[in-house]
């Protein structure tokens, strides 16, 4: 056989045939072609604690993870992330039958829908949403039903519609896939908005998938609330957290699930069969990081907090409209006022524009209109990056 004839079936599983190259791998590729800042792809242009570093370089000296560590995971590491969550929230999780350790939180969200899923259940979730989402559903053979974050430009945020909310769940509802802090648009959802969530789930009797992985960057008096925390939920509830969001170690691919017993065992039961496992050094330094003092998280949270206003500033000099994120390392903008209302073109334009990369939102929306006019910048780089990017968009723009 020479190639595909004519009339031959594509070799893409009609499941992902709405899923080609990642946008994030677009623009990354716009941005070394033109020379331009990337402030599209979210990781950090640093490196996190170099005592967490030299732990990782410990372990491969002392041959700890060089070979396949335990599929659940390392059990240092299985009792650091049970620690940190009852230290953190009050939550208790046994490490050995409570605890899994994952290839980064991507592999948690796949395994977690890929285990709780049936060809034909429904999946709830808060658009605009990270794209590995609606792939990992697609795969699952589940139906994804958005609800729109709408955005209020009084509060300078994007708000959940709670009767939305409910007139979404059917008969055939499976789970809910809530984000927050939430990527893109910065919101972090209110303890008034999670506890309504929860008693939605209790009431319908749904599970949970919940993505907290930023839940250490959170600014301006705003509360991180996991759901498993509220009433009904810790049964019901699969919490994925990550190392890369919270210690600047992106590459390492380290992060975890925790949940009760049984659904613990339902995800590992898709897990074994992805990675089986990975990062084996790496875990026992993200075991030591989690330790690490509160001035830690603290400090990481000020200097975000620092890189997040001087990149809103610049953005609104230059004529944007910023919604002033409250958590993570992402500030979601409105281009209209710049006489903009295509996202994608703009996003496609401004390397040459401007000499900067950015992702537009719409990529992450099932309703692209909803998210047409709105584009996403990440903040996590170097002062200095940013202050010039801020600079370039104030020169492209600014009138």
């Amino acid at each position: 056989m020479t190639g595909m004839t004519a009339t031959a079936r594509p070799f893409l599983n009609r499941r992902l045939a709405e899923f080609g190259t990642t946008v994030f791998a677009e623009m990354s590729a716009l941005a070394l072609r033109t020379g331009s800042l990337n402030l599209g792809q979210g990781f950090p242009d640093t490196d996190g604690p170099e005592e967490i570093r030299e732990a990782a370089v410990r372990a491969l000296r002392d041959g700890r993870g060089n070979q396949y560590p335990p599929g659940p995971g390392v059990p240092e590491l299985r009792a650091a992330v049970a620690g940190h969550q009852h230290r953190r929230y009050g939550l208790t999780f046994d490490p050995d039958t409570e605890v899994l350790v994952t290839a980064g939180a991507t592999e948690a969200i796949a395994a977690a829908l890929l285990a709780l899923l049936e060809p034909g259940d429904e999946v709830v979730a808060l658009e605009p949403y990270y794209d590995s989402y609606a792939a990992c559903i697609a795969m699952a053979g589940a139906t994804r039903v958005p609800v729109t974050l709408r955005a209020d430009p009084g509060q300078a945020r994007f708000r959940l519609d709670l009767d939305e909310l409910r007139d979404a769940v059917t008969d055939r509802t499976r789970l809910l896939l809530i984000n927050t802090p939430h990527n893109p648009t910065g919101t972090v959802l209110t303890r008034e908005e999670l506890t309504a969530i929860a008693e939605l789930a209790v009431e319908r009797d749904l599970l949970v998938v919940t993505d907290e992985v930023y839940e250490h960057l959170i600014f301006d008096g705003a509360e991180h609330v996991p759901l498993a925390t509220l009433p009904g939920m810790r049964d019901r509830t699969v919490t994925i957290g990550s190392a890369g969001k919270t210690f600047s170690f992106t590459g390492w691919k380290v992060g975890w699930v925790t949940a009760s017993a049984p659904l613990v065992s339902a995800v590992r039961s898709a897990k074994q069969y992805l990675t089986y496992v990975a990062s084996g050094p790496f875990q026992y330094a993200v075991a030591e990081a989690l330790a690490l003092p509160d001035s830690y998280f603290e400090a990481f949270r000020a200097d975000m907090l620092t890189k997040r206003d001087l990149l809103a500033t610049g953005l609104a000099d230059a004529g944007f409209e910023v919604f002033r994120t409250a958590g993570t390392y992402f500030i979601t903008t409105d281009i209209r006022p710049l006489g903009e209302s295509d996202g994608i073109a703009f996003c496609r334009s401004l390397p040459e524009r401007a000499g900067v990369v950015a992702i537009p939102n719409a990529v992450f929306y099932d309703h692209k209109d909803a998210g047409a006019p709105y584009i996403r910048f990440a903040f996590c780089k170097r002062v200095e990056v940013l202050a010039d990017a801020a600079e370039r968009l104030r020169k492209a723009f600014a009138h």
